[in-house]
């Protein structure tokens, strides 16, 4: 019934020690075999995410930036890419900078911040990419901007998210990937656009989709799937509007999914 299947990376597929464990691998080997299309669908950039794709043999279009480019490294085609206009972009960047706060931008899959601390260190070594420092907005390449991404405390970005969502525009989609990253990108470069994109390019119906996610940024592809799944160790929001909660991402969630809904397996949730 399940003809594709997108996966968010962080806390969902892979687990807490960022890795994809071999029973899940040997399930999404038995369904790319039955001829199911699998994705990424994830809020990391696509150099970041391509890596971790070739890495366990997932070489398809990859949705990342939270929908705002999809790309299939096979070929280095790019299927859909939203931006946010430079203009737009500097508004969020000077704001931000005029309030101390840290903000950092991708441009040409690009990771570029205006201050060299321990926020960008984490972030890119979580990410697997180098970046580049402008002490000036001005240094940057004259381009739009894929995503624009605020690091700090959850209650503070909780707090400043309705002004900079007002800032952006009704144009732009304010979400958190993580409760401490509070990100700017294109309204239509979420990950429910990207895989209503996705499912359409390979004519499948969107009753036959899977999504498989973990926290606020996985909100519309888990409402656009035929089947929307939360993690055991989702936010609680997500898990309200899920079709089903599986196992954690330490517990293969993952698996578990493509065994009960994808591999026909009977199944039954740890006690």
């Amino acid at each position: 019934m399940y003809r594709l299947v997108a996966m968010d990376l962080d806390d969902t597929l892979l687990t807490d020690g960022l890795t994809v464990t071999e029973p899940t691998l040997r399930a999404l080997e038995e369904a790319a075999a039955m001829g199911v299309r699998l994705t990424l669908a994830t809020g990391r950039s696509y150099r970041s995410a391509s890596r971790i794709a070739e890495s366990i043999g997932l070489m398809v279009p990859l949705i990342t930036y939270q929908g705002s480019l999809i790309k299939d490294p096979a070929d280095g085609t790019v299927l859909y890419e939203r931006f946010v206009p430079r203009e737009t972009a500097r508004r969020v960047i000077d704001f931000c900078l005029e309030l101390g706060l840290h903000v950092q931008t991708y441009i040409n899959d690009r990771l570029y911040a205006f201050r060299d601390n321990d926020k960008v260190k984490a972030y890119a070594a979580l990410s697997g990419i180098p970046y580049t420092v402008a002490a000036d907005p001005a240094q940057l390449p004259d381009a739009d901007h894929t995503k624009l991404i605020i690091i700090g405390d959850p209650e503070e970005l909780d707090r400043l998210a309705p002004e900079v969502r007002e800032l952006a525009g009704p144009g732009m989609h304010v979400t958190k990937s993580k409760a401490t990253f509070l990100e700017v990108l294109h309204k239509e470069g979420t990950k429910g656009d990207a895989l209503r994109f996705l499912a359409a390019h390979y004519g499948i119906p969107m009753e036959q989709t899977v999504a498989i996610g973990d926290a606020w940024n996985d909100w519309e592809m888990i409402q656009a799937a035929g089947l929307g799944v939360a993690m055991a160790n989702a936010v609680p929001a997500l898990k309200e509007i899920a079709d089903y909660v599986t196992l954690s991402n330490n517990e293969d969630g993952v698996r578990h999914v493509l065994e009960k809904f994808v591999l026909g397996r009977k199944v039954r949730m740890q006690a």
